[in-house]
């Protein structure tokens, strides 16, 4: 994948009912970009499976700068958290949150099931969620007189860039996301334009 892209999810989704041993395992994926998302989703679900015996999930946020983490919420070190965290990785996905529920089968099915178990349990959740690829986005703020708008709307149309805010009156504010491989190419015209005041966000 080029530096500047990135994949992610865009709405919840719910994978297959993973069972093993009468063990029920339910995987759930989240799009988030912050750890107060994470925390309500992990709360909603143990108020929607509150007779379920582990929570555990794995999360990473980010996209040049990676945050991540993984919770075995109660099970053995490293047997639900990691292996979940693991098809995060494979599945190169960021800005998501997985959450694998266990609803206990009275057999415990050590170590090994349990990693086979929740890495299924988030591959399926996976599986079902639809993932996309975006690009990674610089943002800047122009400033400007009203008299160059059609010069700088001109740049903006033949560099593709997306306007994200604007206030147009005398003195017109617009605040641009720019494609980070573009990103100095638009910072060096608009940075050379005399009367154009560009400022990174």
């Amino acid at each position: 994948m080029e530096d500047d892209l990135y994949k992610t999810i865009t709405k919840p989704a719910q994978g297959e009912l993973f069972k093993d041993k009468n063990s029920k395992f339910y995987g759930f994926t989240f799009p988030v970009t912050n750890e107060e998302q994470i925390k309500q989703h992990i709360d909603d679900l143990k108020k929607q499976h509150y007779a379920a015996r582990h929570w555990c999930y794995a999360y990473q946020i980010g996209t040049e700068t990676i945050q991540y983490r993984a919770n075995d919420d109660g099970e053995p070190n490293n047997s639900a958290g990691m292996p979940i965290y693991g098809q995060i990785q494979s599945f190169e996905v960021t800005n998501i949150l997985i959450v694998v529920i266990r609803y206990y089968g009275g057999v415990k099915l050590g170590v090994g099931g349990l990693i086979n178990a929740y890495r299924t349990g988030a591959q399926l959740a996976l599986e079902a969620s639809k993932i996309v690829e975006r690009t990674i986005n610089k943002k800047f703020k122009l400033s400007f007189e009203y008299k160059n708008m059609s010069k700088v709307m001109r740049i903006l149309k033949e560099n593709d860039v997306k306007i994200t805010n604007q206030t147009l009156e005398l003195n017109c504010v617009l605040e641009i996301s720019v494609r980070k491989t573009h990103s100095s190419k638009v910072f060096e015209l608009f940075d050379q334009f005399f009367g154009v005041e560009i400022k990174e966000l």
